[in-house]
Order: C-alpha cells, then sequence, then structure tokens
C-alpha cells in the first residue's frame, strides 16, 4: 500500500478515536442508558465535549477532502515525494490539531488546520 493510503487509513483511525473520546465523554457525563436512548433531553454538553463535537465535525469535513485527493491520486498512478509528503503533514497536522482543539488552545489551531489543507491541496496539484 502506498503511504499516501497508508496516511489516509491512519486518518480514518484518528477520526474514529476522535469520536470514540468524544462518545467515552458523553457516557461519563450522561450515562450509557441517557446516551443509548433517544437523547432528546440531554444536559448542555461540557466545554470539552462541545469542542470535540466541533472537532469531530472539522475533521470529517476535511477527511472528505483528503479522501478524493488521495484516491483520485492513486487511481490516476500518481504517488511522488511531494503526494507523500502532502498526506503526511495532512495526518500530523491533524494529529496536532485535534490535540490544541481538545485543549483549547487558542491562535495555533489554525495554523495546523492550515497546513493539513495545504497537504491536500499539494497532492491534488500534483494529481491534475
Amino acid at each position: 500500500m502506498s503511504v499516501e493510503l497508508s496516511m489516509l487509513v491512519y486518518s480514518a483511525a484518528l477520526f474514529l478515536v476522535i469520536i470514540l473520546v468524544q462518545a467515552g465523554l458523553a457516557i461519563a457525563q450522561n450515562g450509557l442508558m441517557a446516551q443509548a436512548g433517544s437523547r432528546d433531553n440531554l444536559p448542555e454538553p461540557t466545554v470539552l465535549r462541545k469542542r470535540l463535537q466541533r472537532l469531530t465535525a472539522n475533521m470529517q469535513e476535511n477527511l472528505v477532502m483528503f479522501a478524493i485527493v488521495v484516491l483520485a491520486a492513486n487511481a490516476a498512478g500518481v504517488s511522488n515525494d511531494t503526494t507523500v509528503m502532502g498526506a503526511s503533514l495532512f495526518f500530523y497536522a491533524r494529529i496536532a490539531h485535534a490535540i490544541v482543539y481538545a485543549f483549547g488552545w487558542p491562535m495555533i489551531r489554525p495554523l495546523f488546520f492550515f497546513v493539513g489543507l495545504y497537504g491536500i491541496i499539494i497532492i491534488g496539484l500534483e494529481t491534475l
């Protein structure tokens, strides 16, 4: 498997970890039965859970774009140092982004977002 596809799989695993952490925090706050039910009348999420909800949405949006360019590059047979770098930048930037987002550290979070976006863009450009 190419490095780019490996980074895609690792990114999907990271997304799963983020979802599981968020779900675990929800269960800890509300209890398993409340989370397994309709969830219509749950209390307001904690600040950390709100951050992780936003992080989940952000990761989902970015993972879709990353998957598209990686799969398109793979289908076109494009794999080189630039696409490997782009995929690696995306994955490692998303790890850093998740940590920074969860802890609520301001100003540095957009930097990691843009590093990941740059990774997507350079893969796309190499594919075209």
